[in-house]
């Protein structure tokens, strides 16, 4: 099983670039980290841009594979948002890879002056923002018709250019978050990877640890069964910190949650490094003596 870490944008990069490079240093196979332009109890508080940061960390690494966790359309055009990936992904010499969802209802979905969004029509654009993005990451089709057209409900491309030959092939890697039936289907479908949450819970959600558990049990089994309808076998990635329980605040605590999502089946478990206070507050110390156990 792999190990994936989230470092949040919170730091000055004279800072941050320390906390990347340690992650490398530790062993974990991912680093990630959040594509918000603001988040939950943390908005007022310090908090970096996402690709900017993502291309620092690619410059002051060499293995680690790095991602976002995860980005949305609620302030992304596929367009754009193509073109910083795929320069990223040179950058890091095809280290990187997308985590996409369907984005959320707090700040970012209105920031920009937009209205709210229905959960169909939050998931009508997750399906028009991977399409979009999954057919500009291939660089295809560019060359001979010069450039990648497409229209819909959301989004609109007219002969957008992405020349050149991409760092992976036949892309960078979508992996795509659900927490719903539909969703979980639509990643079984076209994503290249599956991440969850867990459902409806999160760390300050104060619901009971056995609960969401239970949850991410039943969305494991919704997984197997879209992968036997779609004949597709994909990843699956599990947030451990979106339980009840900080899976750093102590190694039993992380070799607990570790052992329940290897036994239900999930390729890869991602944590959150350590914050001083507040949510993901613990111990860098705990920390290390987990990736020792690696």
């Amino acid at each position: 099983m792999r190990h994936g870490i989230v470092v949040l944008p919170q730091q000055p990069w004279a800072e941050a670039q320390h906390v990347w490079r340690r992650a490398e240093e530790l062993g974990f196979d991912t680093a990630w980290t959040y594509d918000h332009l603001s988040w939950r109890s943390l908005a007022d508080q310090p908090w970096h841009a996402t690709v900017p940061t993502l291309t620092a960390a690619a410059m002051v690494t060499s293995t680690i594979r790095l991602g976002t966790y995860v980005a949305s359309p609620n302030f992304r055009h596929p367009v754009t948002f193509a073109k910083e990936a795929a320069t990223i992904d040179d950058i890091s010499g095809g280290r990187f890879q997308l985590g996409i969802g369907s984005g959320g209802t707090g700040f970012d979905a209105t920031v920009l002056g937009q209205g709210p969004l229905s959960p169909g029509a939050r998931h009508r654009r997750f399906v028009e923002f991977v399409d979009g993005l999954d057919s500009l990451l291939r660089h295809e089709d560019d060359a001979t018709a010069g450039g990648i057209s497409f229209e819909g409900e959301f989004f609109t491309a007219d002969h957008a250019r992405m020349v050149g030959t991409p760092a992976q092939r036949p892309r960078l890697p979508l992996l795509l978050a659900a927490d719903g039936p539909k969703g979980v289907r639509f990643a079984a479908e076209r994503g290249d990877a599956w991440i969850t949450n867990g459902g409806g819970f999160d760390a300050e959600s104060g619901a009971p640890v056995e609960a969401w558990w239970a949850q991410v049990a039943e969305l494991m089994a919704l997984s197997r069964e879209a992968e036997e309808q779609t004949g597709r076998p994909i990843d699956r990635v599990l947030s451990l910190d979106s339980s009840p329980v900080y899976s750093l605040s102590s190694v039993d605590a992380f070799e607990d949650a570790a052992g329940r999502a290897e036994e239900l089946g999930f390729d890869e478990i991602v944590t959150h490094w350590p914050r001083a206070d507040g949510i993901y507050a613990g111990s860098e110390n705990t920390l290390v003596e987990v990736a020792s156990r690696f």
